[in-house]
């Protein structure tokens, strides 16, 4: 099979889904058939993958929403995607890429897959002002994702979030994967890592590793800290990532007197160097509830590394509180009590570190092979007429949509056709043109050739 896959986010957009996005192609392209990517245009961007990566117009949006809104309704895109040979499309955003991938359904005559990675009511909250507008928006998403062939979740509570905003359907657990291999990197590689970094030996170290943003629980980890620090407890906490919020996060930690222990790193892009601050810090601290599936937990336990998480959070859903992670309840009290108890118990910490690494560390190889062995079953099932008619109005619009695309695309080859005929027209005649010029040029100066010479054989007559 060839699988489609869409989002609105793609290297150099960094994020969750992102990632899986990636890992996803790169992975059925190598084991299983063959994919291609969809998605927005970003400036300066070289796609050196062993796949095709198709990319349509966009809009820089990143100063409102942090990354590029797509703009779907692209002949050329379009065009690109009809010549593929694609079995099953599988969208991994609910809004641009699964009205692109509506589009291509009703082209292609294949099923369509959506993933539900995010709770969308957050970003919809935090992108957009008005109850009625929100609530709007959330209707918009609900009705994309219903028309959809398939729907998948990341976790239980990705399900139950996406319930909560109104979906009636029904949808399959499927969980995403790490990409970063189990087991624990050299000690010479975490030195270089984390050289010039002021990480005393034996001083506790804490970690997060994500977006720069609020939701994610930082302010009780500031909290926390600023707690563990008054009472005299030494430590360093790590923070990897950037966001929107990451000016205000820098601020507070230095307003709450934490800036000789917290260290902002930023962004890490090598995955070695990543493993490595894994493998440096004693304790992973993630206490958000907004993530659905919470992958840089199972990144930490890849490496035997234990995390702090929330009780009843989807990142810990297959947590074991002192098992294979510490729960804890959603404040910065908790989460000080927490390190507290931990900072004076380091072998606890390995010791559950190790446990997380058995039990919660899931390699992207499996997600994809479950993912592959489920394409085929939605693939039989649409072609056996299981699956619902997409009869509805929007589906209708989408599919003139795509005419008035094909009709663009036509019009744009015949004018670019006929552009082509006459810059060669133009340049026909411009070399007719210089040609002439030429011969002229030519002429008058074999008549002035032809003067000078009469010139010197009158002069020589003379003499004769």
């Amino acid at each position: 099979m060839h699988i489609c896959l869409m989002n609105d986010s793609f290297p150099p957009q960094l994020d969750g889904v992102a990632n899986a996005v990636k890992n996803y192609a790169t992975l059925i392209q190598s084991d299983y058939g063959e994919t291609s990517v969809v998605t927005p245009y970003y400036p300066d961007v070289e796609d050196d993958y062993p796949f095709p990566v198709i990319r349509y117009p966009s809009l820089d949006t990143t100063a409102l929403v942090g990354y590029r809104a797509g703009v779907p309704f692209s002949p050329k895109a379009l065009g690109e995607l009809e010549k593929l040979p694609v079995d099953l499309i599988h969208s991994h955003c609910p809004i641009v890429s699964t009205y692109l991938g509506r589009i291509l359904r009703s082209r292609k005559k294949v099923p369509l897959v959506f993933t539900y990675h995010t709770k969308f009511d957050i970003d919809i909250a935090n992108a957009i002002r008005g109850r009625h507008l929100q609530e709007g928006a959330v209707k918009l998403l609900v009705e994309n994702i219903t028309a959809c062939d398939e729907v998948w979740v990341v976790s239980r509570g990705a399900g139950e979030n996406l319930r909560s905003l109104g979906y009636e359907g029904d949808y399959i657990l499927m969980p995403n994967g790490v990409d970063l291999p189990r087991g624990r990197v050299a000690e010479s590689a975490v030195r270089e890592a984390t050289a010039g970094f002021d990480l005393p030996r034996g001083t506790p170290v804490f970690l997060f590793v994500g977006r720069m943003m609020w939701y994610k629980g930082l302010r009780i980890i500031l909290d926390a800290l600023q707690t563990l620090q008054s009472e005299g407890q030494d430590f360093r906490m790590v923070f990897i990532g950037a966001g929107g919020d990451e000016a205000e996060v820098r601020a507070c930690a230095g307003e709450l007197g934490l800036n000789g222990r917290c260290l902002f790193v930023g962004p890490v892009y090598d995955r070695e160097t990543l493993r490595a601050w894994y493998c440096r810090a004693d304790l992973f601290l993630f206490p958000s509830t907004f993530d659905t599936n919470g992958l840089v937990v199972r990144e930490a336990a890849a490496c035997s590394l234990a995390s702090v998480l929330i009780r009843g959070s989807c990142a810990a859903e297959d947590g074991e509180d002192g098992e294979n992670c510490f729960l804890i309840e959603e404040n910065s009290a908790a989460m000080a009590a927490c390190l507290r108890a931990l900072c004076a118990q380091p072998q606890r910490m390995r010791q559950v570190g190790q446990r997380a690494a058995e039990e919660l560390y899931v390699s992207w190889e499996e997600a994809v092979r479950g993912a592959w062995e489920r394409y085929a079953v939605v693939e039989d099932r649409y072609r056996r007429g299981l699956c619902e008619p997409h009869n509805e109005p929007v589906d209708e619009l989408l599919r003139s949509a795509g005419v008035i695309m094909d009709a663009a695309g036509k019009l744009h080859r015949a004018r670019q056709l006929v552009t082509n005929r006459i810059d060669t027209l133009a340049a026909g005649l411009q070399w007719e043109k210089q040609h002439k010029e030429n011969e002229r040029i030519a002429a008058r100066e074999q008549n002035q050739l032809r003067h000078h010479a009469d010139r010197r054989w009158e002069r020589l007559d003379r003499f004769l």
